[in-house]
């Protein structure tokens, strides 16, 4: 996945906004103000996804590719390296899990605003 792609997949989810909060170097994918994707725009080998703590840890043992978030909470967030062997498949699917686990602690009211978007 290439990292126009991998924009292009996060923004046609509900709600998301691409930010570069820390420095003009690391891009941030947020739903509502919530980060759940960050990357390294220029050295584009890595991306941190929230995940389950448990399902962290199990994908870390399954994928040589998976490791703990560099810089975040190393509980809660994995860094992928995006030039491994992972399918295309999986990694939609691991952003949409971390979307999903950002969207379900979001107020309820926000919560029914994204599910009514178009």
């Amino acid at each position: 996945m290439t990292l126009e792609q991998l924009k292009q997949f996060c923004h046609s989810l509900k709600g998301v906004e691409e930010k570069m909060p820390f420095d003009d170097q690391v891009l941030v994918f947020t739903v509502r103000g919530k980060m759940f994707c960050l990357i390294d725009s220029v050295d584009y080998q890595f991306i941190n996804l929230k995940s389950d703590p448990d399902e962290a840890t199990i994908f870390r043992e399954i994928y040589p590719e998976v490791t703990a978030g560099y810089h975040m909470n190393k509980r809660h967030w994995n860094s992928v390296n995006m030039h491994g062997s992972l399918s295309e498949d999986l990694l939609q699917e691991w952003i949409i899990n971390s979307y999903e686990l950002v969207v379900a602690k979001l107020p309820k009211k926000v919560q029914k605003e994204l599910s009514e978007q178009v």
